[in-house]
């Protein structure tokens, strides 16, 4: 088993900027991809920016430019650093990591990032 716990979110006016983490613990040992996800009230959890255990990246086109997704393999971390948030953003934010020794994904429980206007 994994076990995920985000930190980082909160509120913050348009324009503002927040960083999120992501600390992964128990069976660690065979990481491969980790991301973020997001769900707004009402709305299907969506994909946000995911990046591979080689540092490839890839991004949903509204945060393209605005989010940078980053791993700290010795630290079995994931960050997500937000810049230029806009009130569209607001959501629980979700991290996900695969695992290859369980074959399976794992998902922290989220943290919410409000932006007000």
């Amino acid at each position: 088993q994994v076990q995920l716990v985000e930190s980082g979110g909160g509120l913050v006016q348009s324009g503002g900027s927040l960083r999120l983490s992501c600390v992964a613990s128990g069976r660690i040992f065979s990481l491969g991809l980790m991301g973020w996800y997001r769900q707004a009230p009402g709305k299907q959890r969506e994909m946000v920016a995911t990046i591979t255990n080689t540092g490839s990246t890839h991004y949903e086109d509204s945060v393209k430019g605005r989010f940078t997704i980053s791993r700290d393999n010795a630290m079995h971390t994931v960050y997500l650093q937000m810049n230029t948030l806009k009130p569209e953003d607001t959501a629980v934010y979700y991290c996900n990591v695969w695992s290859h020794a369980e074959e399976n994904h794992y998902w922290g429980e989220g943290t919410q990032v409000t932006v007000s206007t």
